[in-house]
C-alpha cells in the first residue's frame, strides 16, 4: 500500500504535511511515528466528539470508569492515576465529579485517609458498560474499510515497534 499524497493532504489538521513530499525510504521513523500519531489524534477526537454529544462525557472520564470497570475491588487514586496516565491532582478532580454524578464512591483503605480506593457503584457499572459498547461500535465504524486481515497485519507489524522503543526506552534508562 502506498501513500497517496492527496488523500493525506486532505485531512484536517494532519500532522504529516510535516514530511509531506518526503520520498519513499526517506525519514521512515519520522514519518511512521507522525502517522501512527494522526491516527491516533483523528480517532480520539471523534471518541471525545462521540462521548460528549452521546453520554455527556469526557475521555478521561471514560477512562477512569474503564479502569474501575476491570477491578471489582476498586483502585487507589495513584494507581488509577499510573494507569490513565493523569495527574494525581487531576485524577482527583475526575474523581470528585464522577462521585458527584453517582457513578464512583470513594473509600478509606482501613482508615487510613491518606490512602483512598475509587470503586463503580451500580449506576457507574450501567453506565460504562453502555459507553463501552457504544464505544466498540465507534471504532468497528472509523476502522470500517480495513480487512480483518489487514488490521491483524497491522497489529503484528505494530508489536514489533513498541518492542523496538520499549527496548531502547529501558536501554536509556540504565
Amino acid at each position: 500500500m502506498t501513500d497517496k499524497p492527496e488523500d493525506l493532504a486532505a485531512l484536517p489538521d494532519d500532522l504529516e504535511i510535516i514530511v509531506h513530499g518526503a520520498r519513499d525510504g526517506q525519514k521512515l521513523q519520522l514519518r511512521l511515528w507522525l502517522r501512527m500519531l494522526s491516527i491516533t489524534k483523528m480517532i480520539s477526537q471523534e471518541i471525545r466528539r462521540r462521548l460528549r454529544s452521546e453520554f455527556q462525557a469526557t475521555l478521561p472520564q471514560f477512562d477512569v470508569l474503564a479502569q474501575l470497570y476491570r477491578e471489582r475491588d476498586g483502585l487507589r487514586l495513584g494507581e488509577l492515576s499510573r494507569r490513565t496516565m493523569v495527574t494525581s491532582g487531576n485524577v482527583t478532580g475526575l474523581a470528585d465529579r464522577l462521585e458527584a454524578d453517582g457513578m464512583i464512591v470513594r473509600e478509606e483503605l482501613d482508615g487510613d485517609r491518606r490512602v483512598t480506593v475509587a470503586k463503580l457503584t451500580r449506576k457507574g457499572r450501567d453506565a460504562f458498560a453502555v459507553m463501552a459498547k457504544a464505544h466498540e461500535g465507534w471504532l468497528r465504524e472509523l476502522m470500517g474499510d480495513v480487512d480483518d486481515h489487514t488490521m491483524a497485519l497491522l497489529l503484528d507489524e505494530l508489536a514489533s515497534v513498541k518492542h523496538s522503543a520499549a527496548n531502547r526506552l529501558g536501554e536509556s534508562s540504565d
